[in-house]
C-alpha cells in the first residue's frame, strides 16, 4: 500500500492500541503513545503486568471456545499484532477456523498481511472499522463469516474505552449473533487499586482519550441475558488460569476483571 492508498495515520494524540503496544514492548508506536504510556506507568505500576495478562486471558478464552465447537471468531478492537494472535490460537485447536479482525486504527491496517497468514483450512481477514459503526462493521464481518452459526465475539480490552452506551452496543453485537455465540470480556476496575485508576483514568482523558473503569456490578452487566462460563466473572488472572497465569499473580494485583459467557 503506497502513495495515495497509504492510510492516514494521525500521530499529533495517543492512540489506545498503539499505547498498548508499548506495555507489551512492540516497536509500533509513535512518541505521543509512548508519552502517555509512561505517564500511566508512573501512576500505575500495574500496567505492564495487565497488558500481560489480557493476551493470556484472550489465548485461554479462545482456546476454550475453539474446544467448545465455535469456528468462527469476530475480534473488535484487535490492535498490533502480538504473538499468539487470536487466529494462531482458534486454527491450533482448529485449523478449519475463520477469523475477522476489526480495528480503526490505520497502523493496524498497515500491518493487516501479517495478520492474513492464518491456516490453509481457515481464513483470516481484516476489516477496518470502528466498533461503534455497527453496521459497518457487521456488514464487513458477514463477507466472511455466517452469522447463522455461532460466532466467539472477543471484545477483550476495549469496553473501557467506550461510554455508558457500551452496554447498548455490547447488546446490539450480540443481538446479532446466533444461539450457542459466546462473548469475551475483559476491562479495567477500579475495585481493585482505586488510586492508581483514577489516575492512569486522568491520563487518558487529559490526553483526549475516554477511559470508563468499571465495578464488578458494573461490568457483569455486559453479560446480562447470557449463561456465563464457569469461574464467571472474575480477576483475569483467575479466569481459568494456566501454570503461567498462577505464577503470574506473585507479581501483584492486576485491576481487570474477565468473563466470557454464552448465548443460549
Amino acid at each position: 500500500m503506497t502513495g495515495s492508498d497509504a492510510p492516514r495515520i494521525d500521530t499529533s494524540r495517543p492512540h489506545p492500541a498503539r499505547v498498548y503496544d508499548w506495555w507489551l514492548g512492540g516497536k509500533d508506536n509513535y512518541p505521543v503513545d509512548e508519552a502517555l504510556a509512561r505517564r500511566i506507568l508512573e501512576v500505575d505500576g500495574t500496567v505492564l503486568r495487565g497488558a500481560r495478562a489480557n493476551r493470556r486471558f484472550m489465548t485461554r478464552a479462545v482456546r476454550t471456545a475453539a474446544e467448545a465447537g465455535i469456528r468462527q471468531f469476530l475480534d473488535i478492537g484487535t490492535g498490533i499484532p502480538t504473538e499468539p494472535n487470536l487466529h494462531q490460537v482458534a486454527q491450533g485447536v482448529a485449523p478449519e477456523a475463520k477469523v475477522v479482525y476489526a480495528d480503526n486504527d490505520p497502523i493496524v491496517l498497515r500491518h493487516a498481511q501479517a495478520l492474513l497468514h492464518g491456516s490453509a483450512e481457515g481464513s483470516t481477514d481484516y476489516v477496518e472499522a470502528d466498533v461503534r459503526d455497527i453496521d459497518t462493521l457487521l456488514a464487513r464481518a458477514r463477507e466472511s463469516l455466517d452469522f447463522t452459526q455461532p460466532i466467539a465475539l472477543s471484545l477483550v480490552a476495549l469496553t473501557h474505552y467506550l461510554d455508558d452506551d457500551a452496554y447498548g452496543l455490547v447488546q446490539r453485537y450480540v443481538d446479532a449473533l446466533a444461539p450457542g455465540s459466546c462473548l469475551i470480556l475483559s476491562q479495567v476496575t477500579p475495585d481493585l487499586s482505586p488510586e492508581a485508576i483514577a489516575k492512569a483514568a486522568q491520563q487518558f482523558r487529559n490526553s483526549g482519550t475516554p477511559f470508563f473503569p468499571r465495578s464488578l456490578a458494573e461490568f457483569s452487566r455486559f453479560f446480562d441475558g447470557l449463561e456465563l462460563l464457569g469461574p464467571g466473572v472474575i480477576p483475569v488472572y483467575g479466569w481459568r488460569p494456566d501454570p503461567e497465569d498462577v505464577a503470574a499473580q506473585a507479581e501483584g494485583i492486576v485491576p481487570v476483571y474477565a468473563g466470557v459467557a454464552r448465548k443460549v
